[in-house]
């Protein structure tokens, strides 16, 4: 049992009620189909209507878009719970994409796509990676052409989630020259889309995910689909979005390790080994105690990260710091809990295995480890 943690403000009785209603909802609907989905490589798009329907896709949208007006703190709930239950970020990159058209967006912009985005009518994600450009945005050569009242766009992008399901993209694309001054956010509706090609990648991990490759082939997308409408943004927009893409991250994390310590404390409670259970090994006892001390920290520090974002004092380092360090902690502790299970831990049917081979990526995307030390010590080394 974990120990408990005191109540941090934001967590106030109408967030614990939509946490409970949504957990229910994540077991009753969406678990029992779960095993289907990752053999076949992604959650089908309609899954996400009746969630929207029932507020959870978007909660933190205005009413004026289809939201609940609530606050972010109801979409960090999302995160925790959905990582919790093992569902891939779909709802994680939707939400950084809608995002986006809330800051960015023209009006127009906004009531075009946004209720849609809420109600899971679409589902968006973020082209932003390309064979030859990951953490250096600066460097993307998907090249969009004005002709007309069309752009014109040709090029790929890779590791793009939501590439299949999606039918909104924000992709990021140069409508200018070198730099991150040429660089704008186009947004492209892909549904029967000429030009338009995704290939679903096989991953080691998070197998339920839809994570592509995609390729635009002069692929049109209208003028006033630029987002903000006005070239050379870009770059200034996907930067301005990233600690709240980190704290999603964090949150995720810390729902992880706490969940990998749960089941661990339960498996090794119940085998046995040398006329005992694996639990009172000594052993075995530090290595829990060790890993509820990470969960518990963790878990303290999204929380007060939580609650600077919440009160907009969340400076970008203390993002910076969370995504890299809970990412850490959580590859280390579903790593010892795996040991934990013996050889029943390697085997895919235990959520142990599933855990720790999903957690590996939480190191990689949302910007690389060693990216944000290096962001980190910018600031602290000068």
């Amino acid at each position: 049992m974990l120990p408990q943690l005191h109540r941090h403000p934001w967590m106030d009785t109408d967030i614990e009620s939509f946490r409970d209603q949504l957990r229910r909802y994540v077991n009753a609907e969406l678990l029992p189909h779960l095993d289907g989905w990752r053999k076949q490589g992604y959650i089908p798009r309609e899954v996400w209507r009746p969630f929207g329907a029932l507020g959870f896709l978007l909660p933190e949208m205005p009413e004026a878009y289809g939201g609940a007006g609530a606050s972010l703190a109801y979409q960090l709930v999302v995160a925790d719970e959905l990582a919790r239950a093992e569902i891939p970020g779909t709802v994680a990159v939707h939400t950084i994409a809608a995002h986006y058209i809330l800051d960015y967006g023209t009006e127009e912009q906004k009531q075009r796509w946004l209720p849609g985005l809420a109600s899971g009518e679409l589902i968006a994600g973020i082209a932003m990676t390309e064979p030859g450009a990951g953490s250096d945005l600066k460097a993307i050569r998907t090249r969009a052409r004005r002709e007309g009242d069309d752009y014109v766009v040709d090029g790929s992008k890779v590791f793009i989630t939501n590439g299949y399901t999606a039918n909104l993209l924000v992709v990021v694309v140069r409508t200018g020259g070198e730099g991150s001054k040429g660089v704008s956010l186009l947004v492209v509706e892909t549904e029967k889309l000429p030009g338009f090609r995704a290939r679903i990648l096989e991953k080691v991990g998070l197998h339920a995910s839809d994570t592509c490759e995609l390729f635009f082939d002069g692929a049109r997308a209208p003028v006033a689909n630029l987002l903000g409408g006005t070239e050379g943004q870009g770059f200034a927009q996907l930067m301005s979005q990233l600690p709240f893409e980190r704290m999603l991250l964090a949150v995720a994390a810390a729902s992880v390790i706490e969940r990998a310590v749960e089941l661990t404390v339960d498996y090794t409670q119940q085998r046995q080994a040398f006329g005992q259970r694996v639990i009172d090994f000594q052993n075995t006892r530090f290595k829990l105690a060790e890993c509820a001390t990470l969960a518990h920290v963790v878990r303290s520090f999204v929380n007060d990260c939580t609650q600077r974002l919440l009160d907009g004092t969340l400076d970008v380092e203390a993002a910076y710091m969370a995504k890299w360090w809970t990412t850490e902690q959580q590859c280390k502790v579903t790593d010892e809990c795996l040991q934990l299970f013996g050889g029943y831990g390697y085997m895919a049917e235990y959520p142990i295995a599933r855990l720790w081979a999903d957690a590996r990526v939480q190191k990689i995307y949302g910007g690389t480890n060693e990216i944000m030390k290096d962001l980190i010590a910018r600031k602290v080394c000068g």
